[in-house]
């Protein structure tokens, strides 16, 4: 979503905390990046939790007074910056910070020792103070989803605008060949659920193929039967190869949208998807995929074993995907910051 809202506006710098080129694509080595006073700190590029304290400061700290408009993308801190009053702040939120508010749910599932489970939270309570403070400066919020626009709601008390993320639709094609697996695309960390996975089709024993890395990824292993396939990083190729040709797209994690159910249902698969979050706002049941309804292994084994291929159509698929192509995430977003800015000026002027 960066790369597309830098596309939107190649002129604009970005401001960041830290940034460290040689894990992220080539192509940002040619943008405007200016990071953080962080980033000259020793080991922040590999151990970026440490210094959780920090990050206030940071975005603090850059000096925004020659802009009349700024755009944050986060989902936490950068909404903190502090404008000059007649610099207009629109935030597009990804999530108030999971850390911070669902702090026993976040940790639930994270390998944090004991000391760091100790120590954390007391740092926490400051940082929850300053966010939801920080908050006050943003002028606009746009919200990724409907869950998260209810976040906004009651961690913030502010309202926000829902436009949804951009999906790279026209990467995905209809294919007339499909194999007999089922398909997961995903980081293997916590969060994502990926266990779910595992033990359901270990279960049930049909084909499963899991592409993405993660640290969980040797603890899911040992969990898999011979019918869990781990393929780990592919090429963007083989990804939409494999994401055309499977039976259905697996989605067992709760997120905050969730862009790969979108890319399966642009190349016309169903997905089966857990009940929450994001995926109610992007997966039509009976027509779209189906959800089960209880976050178990046992659950989701049921809505394997019920699914059929036959129920769902491709081409009805793909014209529910088309409502989330980046063309519609850069028309929303652009008249959305526009007319906010054209708003900005004329209070100025009659100010």
């Amino acid at each position: 979503m960066l790369e597309v809202v830098h596309a939107m506006y190649p002129e604009a710098p970005v401001y960041t905390s830290i940034f460290h080129p040689e894990a992220l694509p080539a192509d940002y080595r040619d943008w405007d990046v200016r990071p953080s006073c962080l980033d000259h700190l020793p080991l922040i590029h590999r151990h970026h939790q440490w210094f959780l304290p920090l990050y206030p400061y940071a975005f603090e700290q850059f000096d925004l007074s020659d802009y009349d408009l700024v755009l944050t993308v986060t989902s936490a801190f950068a909404h903190g910056i502090i404008t000059n009053p007649n610099t207009l702040h629109v935030c597009y939120c990804l999530t108030p910070a999971r850390f911070l508010w669902d702090y026993h749910a976040y940790v639930a599932r994270e390998r944090l020792g004991r000391v760091v489970r100790w120590v954390l939270p007391l740092f926490l309570r400051n940082l929850r103070l300053w966010d939801r403070l920080a908050a006050d400066r943003v002028d606009h919020f746009v919200a990724i989803s409907e869950v998260v626009r209810q976040r906004i709601r009651k961690r913030y008390h502010r309202d926000a605008e829902i436009i949804y993320p951009p999906v790279d639709v026209e990467r995905f094609q209809l294919s007339q060949e499909h194999g007999d697996y089922f398909l997961i695309i995903s980081r293997l960390v916590p969060y994502k659920r990926m266990d779910l996975a595992v033990r359901a089709f270990s279960q049930v024993g049909l084909p499963l193929r899991v592409i993405g890395s993660g640290r969980d990824r040797r603890a899911l292993e040992a969990l898999a039967a011979p019918n869990v396939r781990f393929l780990g990083r592919v090429s963007d190729d083989d990804r939409a190869r494999h994401v055309s040709e499977c039976r259905a797209f697996i989605f067992p994690g709760e997120e905050d949208f969730g862009i790969a159910p979108l890319e399966a249902q642009a190349a016309g698969r169903p997905v089966i998807a857990y009940a929450g979050g994001g995926a109610l706002e992007t997966v039509v049941e009976g027509t779209t995929g189906l959800f089960f309804r209880e976050q178990t292994p046992e659950s989701l084994a049921e809505a394997v074993a019920a699914f059929d291929d036959n129920d769902f159509d491709p081409a009805t698929i793909r014209k529910h995907a088309m409502r989330f192509d980046r063309a519609a995430f850069e028309q929303r977003l652009g008249e959305f910051v526009l007319t906010r800015h054209r708003e900005s000026l004329a209070l100025q002027e009659r100010g």
